[in-house]
Order: C-alpha cells, then sequence, then structure tokens
C-alpha cells in the first residue's frame, strides 16, 4: 500500500480556489461579449497595466523583435523550431485519407481538413516562455491552418521581443500584445478589430485555462491546460536525490500552484530528496515560485512495487512523467494516463518544454485520462463522406435501413429508406406506418 510522506492542498482548498477563478472569468467574458475592444482594453490596463490604441503589433515592431536577436538566439530558436515541425510533419504524415468501397456499390471514406483559423495564446506574464509559439503556431500551419493569430501578454512593460521574433519566426499571420482573460476572450468571441477563431490552443494560468473550458462549444479548444504538473517516478538504481530533486524545482518554478510529485518504492530515497530539495530551495534563483509550490501541492509517495507505482502514477493522471528507474520501459508498457513520458534519466521535462520536438501543450488535473496533448491532428477535422454506386447497393442498404428506422419509431427516416427500394430495387414496399404495400408508380 502506497504511503504519502507529504501531502499536498486539499480537494476542498482546490475546489475553493476553482470557484473564484470561474466567476471572475465568467464575469471577464460576458463583459467582452458585450462590450467587445472598449472591455479589453479596460481589463489590460486593470491586469497588465497594458495600454495601446490597437493591440495588433505592426511590422515595423515585429521586425524589430527579430532584428533585436543576437545571432545566437536566431540560431537557437530556429534550431527548436525545426524540430518541432520535423515531429509536427511526421505526425501529419501519419494521417491518411481513405476510400473504401465496403459492400459492392458502397464507397465510404473520410477526409483530414484543416481548420480555416486558430487563435494561439502564449504566456509570458511572468516569464517569457517563447517556446509556447513554437509548439502552437507551427503546429498549426503544419497541419494547413490558413489564419493562425497569436497573443502573450506584455512582459516588463512592452512586447515581448523573444515571444515576438518566434511568433513571427513560426509563421504567425498576426500578432497581438495581449494576455490573460481578456486575450482568449477576444480570439475566441471576436470584437471590433479582432475577428473571432475556430479554436483556442495554447497553455495558461488558472484563468487562461478556465476561459478556454468556458468558451468551449463556441470554440474549439485543444485541451484544459492549468498550472504546470511534473511526477518523478524513480528508484535508486535509475536515478539519485540531487537529480530528482532538480527535475522536481525544475518544474514546480512555473508557479506557486504547480504541483511537483515524488514516486518511489523507497523511502530511504525519498526521503534523501526531500532534504536535496531543501538544499537546492537555497540557492534556485527561482526558489520563490518554487519553495511555495512545494510546500502547498508538492507530494512524496512511497509504494511497494513496481505494479503499484504504475497504479498509483495513473490515478494521478499527470501532465508531464518523468521516469528514472532501473526499467523505464516497464512504465512505457503498462501506464495509460499521461501527457507525456520522459523516459530515463539522460532526458527530462525541459526538453520537451523547449527543444527536443515533442509538444508541451499538455493536459493537466487528470484530463490525461481522456485526451493526449496538442499535436497536428488537434487542428485538422476527419470527416466523412459515402457513395452509393449502383441501383442494387441502394436497394440493399435501403431495406436494412427501413426495418431498423421501424424499430426505432422514425417514419421518416424510414421514408427515405424506402423510396430508394422503390424506385432503385423495384419493389414495393409500404409507406412508413402503412400496413398494405404501396405501387411504386405511386411514389
Amino acid at each position: 500500500m502506497a504511503i504519502y510522506l507529504k501531502r499536498g492542498a486539499t480537494a476542498e482548498a482546490k475546489a475553493d480556489a476553482d470557484r473564484k477563478v470561474r466567476d471572475i472569468v465568467e464575469a471577464a467574458l460576458a463583459d467582452i461579449e458585450a462590450r467587445g475592444d472598449v472591455a479589453v482594453r479596460e481589463m489590460s490596463n486593470r491586469f497588465d497595466n497594458w495600454d495601446r490604441e490597437d493591440y495588433r503589433l505592426s511590422q515595423a515592431e515585429i521586425d524589430a523583435c527579430v532584428e533585436s536577436l543576437s545571432a545566437q538566439e536566431r540560431k537557437d530558436i530556429e534550431f527548436a523550431q525545426a524540430q518541432v515541425r520535423n515531429f509536427a510533419q511526421i505526425q501529419r504524415d501519419s494521417m491518411k485519407d481513405v476510400e473504401v468501397e465496403t459492400l459492392p456499390g458502397v464507397v465510404l471514406g473520410h477526409k483530414n481538413l484543416p481548420l480555416n483559423s486558430a487563435g494561439c495564446y502564449v504566456p509570458g506574464g511572468k516569464y517569457p516562455l517563447l517556446a509556447s509559439a513554437h509548439m502552437s503556431v507551427i503546429t498549426a500551419k503544419v497541419a494547413g491552418v490558413k489564419r493562425v493569430i497569436t497573443c502573450a501578454p506584455p512582459f516588463q512593460g512592452k512586447p515581448a521581443r523573444a515571444i515576438v521574433a518566434a511568433q513571427a519566426m513560426a509563421g504567425a499571420d498576426a500578432i497581438y500584445a495581449l494576455g490573460g482573460i481578456q486575450a482568449v476572450g477576444a480570439m475566441a468571441l471576436g470584437t471590433e478589430t479582432i475577428d473571432p477563431v475556430d479554436i483556442l490552443v495554447g497553455p495558461g494560468n488558472a484563468f487562461v485555462a478556465e476561459a478556454k473550458r468556458q468558451l468551449y462549444g463556441r470554440v474549439g479548444i485543444d485541451l484544459f491546460a492549468g498550472p504546470t504538473e511534473t511526477l518523478i517516478i524513480a528508484d535508486e538504481i535509475g536515478c539519485d536525490p540531487e537529480m530528482a530533486a532538480t527535475d522536481i524545482l525544475g518544474q514546480v518554478e512555473h508557479g506557486p500552484d504547480s504541483p511537483g510529485v515524488l514516486l518511489t518504492n523507497s523511502e530511504k530515497f525519498a526521503r534523501e530528496t526531500m532534504a536535496e530539495i531543501e538544499r537546492l530551495l537555497q540557492i534556485l534563483p527561482t526558489a520563490d515560485h518554487a519553495r511555495k509550490a512545494w510546500e502547498t501541492f508538492g507530494e512524496v509517495i512511497v509504494a511497494d512495487s513496481y505494479e503499484e507505482m504504475v497504479r498509483v502514477a495513473d490515478e494521478i493522471a499527470s501532465e508531464h512523467v518523468q521516469v528514472m528507474t532501473a526499467d523505464p520501459d516497464y512504465f512505457l508498457q503498462h501506464m495509460t494516463n499521461y501527457g507525456a513520458l520522459f523516459l530515463g534519466n539522460r532526458t527530462n521535462v525541459s526538453f520537451g518544454d523547449k527543444v527536443i520536438g515533442t509538444n508541451h501543450t499538455l493536459p493537466t488535473r487528470k484530463a490525461a485520462r481522456y485526451t493526449g496533448g496538442l499535436w497536428v491532428g488537434k487542428f485538422i477535422k476527419t470527416c466523412t463522406y459515402q457513395r452509393v454506386l449502383t441501383d442494387e447497393a441502394s436497394a440493399l442498404i435501403g431495406e436494412y435501413c427501413s426495418r431498423l428506422c421501424a424499430l426505432e419509431g422514425f417514419a421518416g427516416h424510414g421514408e427515405q429508406a424506402n423510396i430508394r427500394v422503390r424506385r432503385f430495387g423495384g419493389r414495393d414496399v409500404p409507406y412508413a406506418g402503412q400496413a398494405e404495400p404501396t405501387p411504386a408508380t405511386a411514389a
């Protein structure tokens, strides 16, 4: 049975925080829908102390951000974007249109159709997270989305130059210096100056995540991507306490509500890792954020076996799962609930976050039970079509359809089948609900 050496915040505390966020977001979205650009501008002033006549950046502003990069900075961004683009293209190539004759004269198929527009949110109020530009814009463009717009909050009182440069280099069609609820609401609902999009993608804080949740249905969303979560699965053979502690703190620095969890089969290893975390918190430059997250949401769990570790990990359903054990493949073969797996101590979540090529927009808050992360397929609709090529096929399908419609009591549906049996099969069948056949000429 698993033992908790440290537990995070209670479900009640989390629910109370969620209620407060939900109420704020609901009121803000209603205001944006009612007052458009005026509401967006007021919120930008209030939340980000950021005011402009037009939040869309001009080409000159975008060019200045790109030109501000050093040669090495530009090379590094280009390298990261090449990895993301390459893997997204591999994913796109795996999605095939199909057309097949399933019965004589019956042809079924599907087409993979890109969405027409996407709104990409790039978080950047606390840190300029330019990697989110690669993950969203490039993936949408590889999918074939015609119009891709982006929003990112200002950073230190002006557009975040690295984010803007990354958005432009990724191929964004319009770039807005706008953050938070107001950005997400404007992209989804539309305003006088921002045309609405078909899907919202990208990670964000609790307010951004809740805004996407409330807007789902008005637009599509990629997934519910709230505060960063990380789960370290480790044992004494595949890892050491310093590395486990480093990898936990490397993620909880995202913010004070980011859970970090250690799951191990050794109490000795667990306690040594906790001690290492305390040591590293004395020297980590981002310790203020990391300590609050660790103290409030951090957990340490000791399980009896790999089998129990898998059970606990699947119950947690973490966004990031880093496996540093003697046999990482055991978890690849047996786990079912995770956003992304990082297998072995040579890789880590930061590689996935920034550069390795897989997408870093991943499900949080147990959404990994039913969805994976952002990928090229999120920007594509798989739409079916059908053809019936012969009279015989139409009559055959029609007879089955007619009887099945009768079982459900759908007379109109049944008549759609019956008229084709009469026309193309030359057989008298009654109108739906009639006891006696009706001559084909009467149809």
